[in-house]
């Protein structure tokens, strides 16, 4: 779970804040959905809940643990995980070696990374067959699937999805969400997407709006 208490966040230089005291909860077991335009501060969000940059004034909790008193690498190697619309995989890995990464950076020897990173892939309907096939060899829906794929490799409980769907056409962008569902449905999993798109709604189960960086209900 994750918690968030008057959360503000300022860029540098600018007059104003981009995310403005911000009291949510995002639950597990539940596919949050944060609806807004291009420039709403949904995206600003996402990387404060992520810790790649810290809120200016207020406070998060994760499992009501303050990410004040957490280890920054930790948090972001271990407890969250971000998919991300450009999929961001290394084009010079294959699929299976992009899902082992995360768990030997924690880790995880080699043989084991790649038994449970088959695993990974078969559950997002990557088949062996493609296992070994470079990024540029997959379509967008495929390699979206990796990404998913690879965030849960990290073993973390709460996956953060930044336009999950941007990047595919409608029929990918059904598939990626229903996994997305179901990871947080059947799975427990805390899901927090962020996102223009008024077709996801329809698949969540909690529903925030944002505009002009306030957060409404």
């Amino acid at each position: 779970m994750l918690r968030l208490e008057n959360v503000s966040y300022r860029y540098k230089n600018s007059g104003h804040d981009a995310v403005k005291n911000v009291s949510c909860i995002f639950e597990d077991g539940k596919l949050n959905v944060v609806m807004g335009t291009s420039g709403s501060g949904k995206t600003t969000l996402l990387s404060v809940l992520a810790g790649l940059d810290k809120p200016t004034s207020g406070e998060i909790f994760i499992d009501n643990e303050s990410l004040t008193e957490l280890d920054p690498d930790l948090y972001r190697r271990e407890r969250v995980s971000m998919i991300f619309q450009a999929f961001h995989l290394f084009p010079l890995m294959t699929a299976i070696e992009n899902v082992c990464y995360p768990m030997k950076m924690n880790g995880i020897v080699h043989y084991k990374a790649r038994e449970r990173a088959r695993g990974y892939l078969e559950s997002v309907g990557i088949n062996e067959e493609k296992h070994g096939r470079y990024p540029s060899n997959l379509s967008g829906g495929e390699q979206q699937r990796v990404a998913i794929a690879r965030a849960l490799s990290t073993g973390a409980k709460v996956l953060l999805a930044d336009e999950p769907t941007g990047n595919l056409d409608v029929q990918n962008g059904e598939n990626v969400m229903d996994i997305l569902k179901h990871l947080a449905d059947k799975k427990n999993y805390c899901v927090v997407v962020v996102t223009h798109n008024m077709d996801i709604v329809k698949k969540a189960d909690v529903v925030y709006r944002m505009s002009d960086g306030v957060m409404q209900f």
